[in-house]
Formats: structure tokens, C-alpha cells, sequence
């Protein structure tokens, strides 16, 4: 594996620093050479740039991004492979991810604007045919001047009718059964494995608008098959008995 520590070059982007580090790449500060901007650069990591799957799903991170046109949707501007790197570079958004937030009592005049964000970015992609299948605090953003982002459309479905015919075989011949998401933010249908579309997006809003909301997480396990189990049985207790005086 490449020594990524120090500042390096990918076609005309030089890698600043690292920013941060997710399941499907980790993310670096870059300059565009060309542009004389500032970007950030997702690299897919060596182990799975010689798998046909993880490459094919960071190839649609960057389709399903880039064929939304929404303020509240991350910027896809490139994407290309260097040296053997693949790599996405897309705007530099300066600002902090819900998780960093959801544990803060926020007031309610303050939520709202976000969480209304939130749902016009997913009604577009909705509306473009995109499920996104990843929605948590993880990937959601606030910048600076209170812009929200929705991020990483790595687990993204996009309709059949905008796959080339490779990806639409690949997406068929998808074990059934086959769990895809992040456990405790995953719809009750998700959690079964079965076929899931936008109303599983709006039940994982749901949920990031509940821990929002309240400071904590809605359900309660020990392990990720208790989650899946919660998430499918339980009742979530009300807003008003885990945070007194919400509307304030």
C-alpha cells in the first residue's frame, strides 16, 4: 500500500492533508492545479481497487451524485484513476457532520432549518430516481453558514434506467437477501434484507431527526443483530419523555 501521510499528486490534484477516513475511501484536503481551487478528494483504498464491486459502487457514488443538481447535495466534479488510484474529487465543504452535532441539545427553531434541508435533498434525488441507502448523521453535513450536505452516495440505487447495461446486470444479479447500509440507521425493510426505495430513505431521516431532536439514539440492543431486531419490533418512546420542554 502507498504511504498516503505525506502530500502527493493525483493527475493535477495535490493531496494536502487527510481529512477524514471512511469504509470506502479515505478523504483528503487537495488543490485542483488547474482551477487554482480547493477540493476534497476521496481515494478508494488499495485493498479494493482489484475488486469489481467496490470499484463498481465508487464509480456510482460519483454517477449518482454527480446527476443531482441540488444546493443541498454534495458537488461531484471529477473522477478518475491515477497510477492505479481511483479517486473522486468533489466540493470542499468547510463545516461539521451531524454525528459530531447529534449529542448537543440544539432548540427547535434551530433544527428545523436543518432537517427541512434534510428532506428537499432527498426529495430531489427521490425525484431523480436515486435511493440513497446510507442516510446517518455520518453523512449529513452543516457548514459554516448553516448549508446543510448530504454525502457519500456509495450504497446509492439508482433506477435500472440510468445504469449502463454492466450495472444493471450487476444490481439483478444481487444476492437477495443481501444487507446493505449501516445497522442502526437502516428501515425495518432494509433490516430484511429486502428491496428497498425512498420511503426507507425518509424512515433513516426519521431517525436522524430523532436523535437530533432528543440527543440520543431512539432504540435500545446490545449488538447489531439486537438493532436489526429493535428497529423491526420496537416503538420508539416519544420525544417529550427523553427531552422535556422540546418545542423550546
Amino acid at each position: 500500500m502507498k504511504d498516503r501521510s505525506q502530500p502527493a499528486n493525483l493527475s493535477h490534484y495535490r493531496l494536502v492533508s487527510k481529512l477524514g477516513a471512511g469504509g470506502m475511501g479515505d478523504v483528503y484536503l487537495a488543490e485542483d492545479a488547474r482551477l487554482g481551487r480547493k477540493v476534497a478528494v476521496k481515494m478508494l483504498p488499495a485493498e479494493l481497487t482489484q475488486n469489481p464491486e467496490s470499484v463498481r459502487r465508487f464509480i456510482q457514488e460519483a454517477k449518482a451524485a454527480s446527476a443531482l443538481n441540488h444546493p443541498n447535495i454534495i458537488t461531484v466534479h471529477d473522477i478518475g484513476e491515477s497510477n492505479g488510484e481511483r479517486y473522486l474529487v468533489m466540493e470542499l465543504v468547510s463545516g461539521s457532520t451531524l454525528r459530531s452535532m447529534a449529542a448537543t441539545r440544539h432548540t427547535l427553531p434551530a433544527i428545523l432549518p436543518w432537517c427541512s434541508q434534510m428532506a428537499k435533498a432527498l426529495a430531489a434525488a427521490h425525484a431523480a430516481g436515486i435511493t440513497h441507502r446510507d442516510i446517518k448523521p455520518e453523512n449529513i453535513m452543516i457548514r459554516d453558514d448553516g448549508y446543510v450536505k448530504v454525502l457519500d452516495f456509495g450504497l446509492a440505487r439508482l433506477a435500472l434506467g440510468q445504469l449502463s447495461e454492466q450495472d444493471e446486470t450487476a444490481v439483478q444479479q444481487t444476492t437477495p437477501g443481501q444487507v446493505l447500509g449501516t445497522v442502526k440507521y437502516m428501515s425495518p425493510e432494509q433490516a430484511r434484507g429486502e428491496a428497498v426505495g425512498p420511503p426507507s430513505d425518509i424512515f433513516s431521516l426519521g431517525l436522524v431527526f430523532y436523535e437530533l431532536a432528543s440527543g440520543q439514539y431512539p432504540f435500545r440492543a446490545e449488538n447489531a443483530i439486537g438493532f436489526l431486531h429493535a428497529i423491526t419490533t420496537q416503538e420508539p418512546p416519544k420525544i417529550e419523555t427523553v427531552r422535556r420542554h422540546f418545542s423550546e
